[in-house]
């Protein structure tokens, strides 16, 4: 593949107004990329586009958008087509989780969960790849998470969810093989953002800043032969393949003994 251009590019970036999502924000701009930033806080989105074009010479669009609802990839695609910007990459970062066995979790909740971590993640990036294919030199960024690796108990479905954008993903690096976009599946561990905030339950253990997550990402991505996925981070990386090493039962038993050791035996 050809060296990756950031000052080429004008990227989207999904869940954009906090944490991970402002984080590549922000990598971007000061590496010269346009950007288009979509999340549903359209003045934390603004301030952070003011914050971007006053530091770096570069294009900031903002587009209020709820991720759950139908058809969202192209309902971003006629909007900026209507605005006449030529998107070249993609990072579908936006994402949330819930904490909670399944019989005490919303299912309203439960559903928007599914419809932000995977059918958002699956119609933006079936509405948007084939214009970021004839760019030529342009990527597709999907954000799983190490949960993708694992099942969860508390998080059944969020680590489903990911497991998914994690297949999905891998599926799409093959497919575009040899047309110069790059595509690849990002895992972070525990981030220091507000996710714990919105899902709840246990953030204990080692943790990145979303700045290691991005750096993290943007290496992997600029490398000459990127691979379909990758974990972020040394020991979540060795986390990631224990699981191989035991029984299906045994490792989800493992996990429960960590994610369920403060919850209560009936």
């Amino acid at each position: 593949m050809k060296p990756l251009r950031h000052d080429r590019q004008t990227v989207l970036i999904t869940g954009a107004s906090s944490g991970i999502g402002a984080e590549f924000a922000r990598r971007l701009a000061a590496a010269g990329s346009h950007l288009v930033l979509v999340a549903r806080r359209l003045d934390r989105l603004d301030t952070l586009a003011a914050e971007l074009r006053a530091r770096h010479d570069v294009q900031v669009h903002t587009i209020a958008a709820d991720l759950s609802e139908a058809a969202p990839g192209e309902a971003l695609l006629t909007e900026v087509e209507a605005r006449g910007i030529h998107v070249t990459s993609v990072i579908n970062n936006a994402g949330f989780g819930i904490w909670a066995t399944l019989d005490e979790s919303d299912p309203a909740e439960l559903r928007k969960m599914i419809a932000v971590n995977v059918s958002a993640v699956m119609d933006i990036s079936r509405a948007f790849i084939a214009g970021l294919r004839q760019s030529g030199n342009g990527y597709l960024l999907n954000i799983t998470s190490l949960a993708a690796y694992s099942s969860i108990p508390m998080q059944g479905a969020y680590s489903a969810a990911k497991a998914f954008v994690l297949s999905f993903t891998e599926s799409l690096w093959a497919e575009v093989r040899g047309t110069g976009l790059r595509v690849l599946a990002y895992a972070p561990g525990i981030t220091r953002t507000e996710f714990f905030d919105v899902s709840g339950g246990n953030d204990a253990g080692p943790s990145q800043s979303a700045e290691e997550v991005v750096e993290g990402a943007l290496r992997v991505l600029g490398r000459r032969n990127p691979p379909p996925s990758w974990v972020s981070g040394h020991l979540n990386h060795v986390i990631a393949i224990l699981p191989r090493y035991f029984t299906r039962r045994r490792a989800v038993l493992l996990t429960a003994a960590t994610t369920m050791r403060d919850q209560p035996r009936v």
